[in-house]
């Protein structure tokens, strides 16, 4: 495999700390992406400066970007940018080496009010992978992003492992995976703390699998919002499994937009095997989503929800609404199956709840907190 050094010509002439690798990170890759063979670019361990860079294929091969060092973004608040480092139209992609996305996202944070209002400016996401297929991202951390950390768009056959995910609990508008429109996704022994959803499944989404996740803080793993926009996609078969929330704002949640844009379906969302430890909102399908009240309420959503499953979930809730199944009334939800669902709360103002809207769900094994009334199914071997 050939290799191309990002920084061959700073760092290795001896080149400061802290130097600018933009230029030669851009040249490497125009090089890798050009030869006939699969390459390499490198950038070695060290601190560098990173401005914003878009790495366009299509490319002549597979390319393997190696990070080893950590690379820093301006540390300003950079408002109207949409991106810092964008891969895109690569098919045949890797990006490792246990190095270190750097979004110095201190300052933006304090300049950001995208999490009050749709009228803000927007902030440049970290990382954007723009229509890569057959890709697999392992042991890249991504640190204190201005906004989203990963944004995943229009992808197939990709797979993140062991990606590390910080930045504060306060940071606004911080997702750590965002993903939408695309098919064949893995995101597995991953680490998520953040000031947003954790993971986020946008409109479009096919056959994605979550598994070995921890999550905390943040707010959640989500699926949406949905009907936001007129141009939205169905979403179908997505898996979250074996994975820990803790401490976080919500836990695992189904949003959906009233007065939606569009008519579309979220059908085949399973949730199984999930640890919840003081997590606000442990389950919850809302139905009614409307952040800055810039919806009309009173026209239910127009998203069908159909085929959606939890199953052994378990932990402790950090609010009294464990369970909370806000469905359209327009289109009530459809075949939702709630299985051993164990879930404690100590707090002074009661029991846990269980509290269902425009849906009667299937029940399977036991629930705690007792869930609302549905049809119970019984399994051998239980009581």
């Amino acid at each position: 495999m050939r290799r191309y050094s990002a920084n061959a010509e700073v760092f290795n002439a001896g080149g400061p700390p802290n130097s600018d690798i933009t230029a030669a990170v851009l040249k490497a890759f125009t090089s890798a992406c050009q030869a006939p063979t699969p390459s390499q670019v490198l950038i070695p361990k060290g601190d560098f400066k990173l401005g914003e860079i878009a790495m366009t294929g299509p490319c002549k091969s597979p390319i393997e970007f190696t990070l080893q060092g950590n690379v820093k973004a301006d540390g300003g608040s950079t408002q109207g940018k949409d991106r810092w480092v964008v891969f895109e139209k690569i098919n045949g992609f890797k990006l490792n080496g246990g190095g270190t996305f750097d979004g110095e996202g201190n300052a933006a944070w304090k300049a950001n009010n995208c999490h009050k209002t749709f009228e803000c400016k927007k902030l440049p996401i970290s990382v954007r992978f723009d229509f890569v297929d057959n890709a697999e991202i392992k042991d890249i951390t991504s640190l204190d992003a201005k906004n989203f950390h990963f944004n995943v768009i229009s992808g197939k056959n990709m797979t993140f492992d062991n990606i590390k995910i910080i930045a504060p609990a306060e940071s606004p508008n911080t997702d750590g995976i965002h993903l939408g429109r695309c098919e064949g996704v893995k995101i597995i022994n991953t680490k998520i703390a953040t000031g947003d959803d954790c993971i986020s499944v946008g409109d479009g989404m096919k056959n994605l699998l979550i598994e070995k996740v921890v999550c905390g803080p943040g707010h959640g793993i989500s699926v949406g919002s949905l009907g936001r926009y007129g141009w939205e996609q169905d979403v179908t078969d997505i898996r979250v499994m074996n994975c820990t929330l803790e401490g976080t704002d919500n836990g695992l949640r189904i949003k959906t937009w009233p007065s939606a844009a569009c008519t579309t379906t979220a059908a085949g969302i399973r949730f199984e095997d999930i640890i919840l430890n003081n997590v606000s909102n442990p389950i919850l399908i809302d139905q009614e989503y409307c952040p800055w009240n810039q919806c009309n309420k009173n026209k239910p959503s127009t998203i069908k929800l159909v085929d959606i499953t939890f199953r052994n979930i378990r932990g402790t809730s950090g609010n009294k609404d464990a369970v909370k199944l806000l469905c359209s009334k327009g289109h009530p939800c459809e075949n939702v199956e709630i299985g051993d669902i164990n879930l404690e709360y100590k707090g002074a103002d009661g029991p846990p709840t269980f509290e269902c809207t425009n849906v009667t769900p299937k029940l399977v094994g036991t629930q705690n907190p007792k869930a609302c009334i549905g049809p119970v199914v019984k399994v051998p071997g239980k009581e």
